[in-house]
């Protein structure tokens, strides 16, 4: 697609609600269909992606797509940690991606989407059990085809990364164009270590942050969440004089 070439309907009314029900429509899917993702179709979804925002022309990105064998392979070494407390308890973030003091409203939405997620799942509070696995269907990207684990060079500043946030959202609606769901996952940053010895990172190379990608699946209670989002007016301040 040319960036500079005609719109693809000349319909205003469509082209808005196109774009409109590609934003909308995205969200957090936690289980996925085997349905494979041809390489092509995650080329394709980069290609557009590429494209987004950054400053000074920066593009800090870097992207690792793991399929088939590797996919498993990386999968499997991080659950064999997550299961074992002697190892586990020696890994940590590499950075703060939430905030170290958890303040209202920030803390109750946190709150509310985990026992909404839960409740889906039939998990009740205090089931430490079915909590950790659960959690663990992270690290096998809830059974997605494709995962996918963002790297950025660590000489960037806070910058690099409002960059690069625009990035994944570009990848996350460029996706629904191809009818596939995605998850980005800040869970895989506590095992960032791991994560560089499995995909050989270069030592400049920080891990950001995994993503799920690959087709819904509708029968799955945890894909009927939808997350509330406060209205415009609650965060939105219009000067006019």
């Amino acid at each position: 697609m040319e960036r500079n070439g005609p719109p693809p309907t000349t319909d205003p009314d469509v082209l808005r609600q196109t774009i409109e029900w590609a934003l909308v429509s995205r969200r957090s899917i936690r289980a996925y269909l085997p349905t494979p993702v041809p390489q092509a179709t995650v080329e394709s979804i980069l290609d557009v992606a590429r494209f987004a925002a950054t400053g000074v022309n920066l593009q800090p990105w870097r992207v690792h797509v793991v399929m088939g064998a590797a996919r498993q392979r990386i999968s499997a070494a991080i659950q064999r940690v997550h299961d074992l407390p002697e190892l586990d308890v020696a890994h940590q973030d590499a950075w703060d991606y939430y905030p170290r003091e958890w303040t209202s409203p920030y803390l109750d939405r946190k709150r509310a989407v985990g026992w909404q997620l839960y409740g889906l799942l039939g998990i009740e509070k205090g089931d430490k059990v079915r909590m950790h696995a659960q959690h663990g269907r992270n690290y096998r990207f809830f059974d997605a085809p494709v995962g996918l684990f963002f790297t950025i060079d660590r000489v960037m500043q806070q910058g690099g990364l409002l960059d690069y946030g625009m990035f994944l959202q570009n990848i996350m609606i460029a996706a629904r164009a191809h009818g596939l769901s995605t998850c980005p996952q800040a869970a895989f940053m506590k095992y960032h270590a791991l994560i560089a010895d499995e995909l050989r990172l270069a030592p400049n190379e920080m891990l950001v942050v995994g993503m799920s990608l690959g087709y819904a699946d509708p029968a799955s209670a945890e894909n009927t969440l939808e997350t509330e989002r406060a209205p415009v007016a609650t965060f939105t301040t219009f000067h006019t004089t």
